[in-house]
């Protein structure tokens, strides 16, 4: 069983248990996600075409990594008129394994062992969050201490000069 998936504007043919390197999307590693703009499934000798969707049809993928491309060099010249500009590029991207393909719209339990595993890691960050918040608070709390404690009038006024050219021009006359 295949199916062909439309993410980042890109079309993949995916079959379960393929990774596949996709453009970068906005999930943690680790967690599970749903490609839901399935273009057709193949079962066998039985194809399902969409249009422009298969109803009901999804896939079930995990994020393994956010990883970044190989370097393009874009190079932009205009002849005889001596400009020159190199520019590099690197794409960000995920690598993403297939874990179910789905025609009814009902994904296995495996890919949703996977999201309910997500908030509990999120929990630990959040909780991990206040007391950096309270270090933080602290540090600045200390600066203004500090910037109190001098005086205002540690300034000196400075000292006016007169402009060469014109005394110059004054001892000639």
């Amino acid at each position: 069983m295949y199916a062909v998936v439309k993410t980042g504007g890109k079309q993949y043919k995916v079959a379960k248990d393929d990774k596949i390197v996709v453009d970068r999307l906005e999930a943690e590693a680790g967690s599970a996600l749903v490609l839901d703009e399935v273009l057709m499934v193949a079962n066998g000798d039985q194809v399902n075409v969409g249009s422009p969707t298969v109803k009901d049809a999804v896939v079930g993928a995990t994020v393994i990594r956010h990883t970044r491309g190989d370097k393009i060099m874009v190079f932009r010249r205009k002849r005889r008129k001596n400009f020159r500009r190199i520019r590099g590029h690197r794409q960000d991207l995920t690598l993403i394994q297939i874990t179910d393909i789905a025609t009814d719209g009902k994904l296995k339990p495996a890919a949703k062992k996977a999201e309910t595993a997500k908030p509990a890691a999120k929990k630990a960050e959040a909780d991990k969050a206040p007391a950096a918040k309270k270090a933080a608070t602290a540090k600045p709390a200390a600066k203004k201490a500090t910037t109190s404690e001098k005086p205002a009038a540690t300034k000196k006024p400075a000292a006016a000069k007169k402009p060469a050219k014109a005394s110059a021009k004054a001892d000639k006359a």
